[in-house]
């Protein structure tokens, strides 16, 4: 049986023990306005009251789910596998969209014509206490760039899901650098578009936040996906530790 009127978007959380921040994740898409969307939550197994949050008729996700997988990227799969959205976005128990995001990222959408497969635009980065503004990252999508870093903001990026079908989905043994190697594999055909404007705010220290193991997954990325040299993937790799360096000098 086909669903008659299918949601336009779906947002995939994943979640463990997040009962301090899910609850704000949860009335971020709730608050988007004049959009059909949906809310898609696996959670990995919480045993600190988050599963009382998504009972919560206030403010429970269309769909949710609670048992062990096997980190990130595997929930972010069990979701797309109950996702009926044509555009799929993911974000974070610990990040929140912001009023009107998903509004503007449909008239991205719309003023293309439905012409795209991906749809990135700014995040402000946060500290997850005291949610302060530090930072912000994300800019249009390059490929040459691509192939060096990450160069677009993902969360609350916009995939259509006709991307999932040709490209495949996440490959979760990647622990924490997944979402890179998907864009890699995705290629330099992709049809992109750039919304310039902050859509989401994202808790500084995530589990890809400028770490060595993120480091080290996109190297291996890098020499897996792309067939890059690994002499060349090596030194791109150093020069991402010199930056890492100076950001934790900067940021603290």
């Amino acid at each position: 049986m086909t669903d008659s009127n299918p949601p336009q978007i779906t947002i995939i959380t994943s979640v463990l023990n997040g009962a301090g921040h899910i609850r704000r994740s949860l009335e971020a898409v709730r608050r988007q306005e004049d959009v059909a969307a949906e809310h898609v939550v696996i959670d990995g197994g919480s045993t600190d009251g988050t599963l009382d949050i998504l009972r919560d008729p206030a403010v429970a996700p269309a769909v949710w789910i609670s048992e062990p997988d096997a980190g990130i990227y595997d929930a972010w799969n069990k979701g797309l596998a109950r996702a009926r959205g044509q555009w799929i976005a993911f974000v974070g128990a610990d990040d929140f969209l912001l009023p009107g995001a998903l509004r503007a990222y449909c008239g991205i959408i719309e003023a293309h014509q439905g012409k795209l497969d991906y749809v990135s635009s700014r995040v402000r980065l946060v500290r997850d206490e005291a949610r302060i503004a530090f930072a912000e990252l994300g800019g249009p999508w390059n490929w040459r760039r691509l192939t060096r870093r990450m160069c677009v903001a993902h969360p609350g990026s916009l995939h259509h899901r006709s991307l999932f079908e040709r490209v495949g989905r996440f490959d979760a043994s990647y622990r924490v650098s997944a979402d890179y190697e998907f864009l890699l594999r995705a290629g330099p055909t992709l049809r992109t578009a750039f919304l310039d404007q902050v859509t989401v705010e994202m808790s500084w220290g995530g589990a890809s936040a400028g770490t060595a193991q993120a480091r080290r997954e996109a190297r291996r990325a890098k020499i897996q996906t792309l067939g890059m040299p690994e002499w060349h993937a090596n030194a791109l790799y150093l020069q991402d530790v010199g930056r890492a360096w100076v950001r934790r000098r900067l940021l603290g």
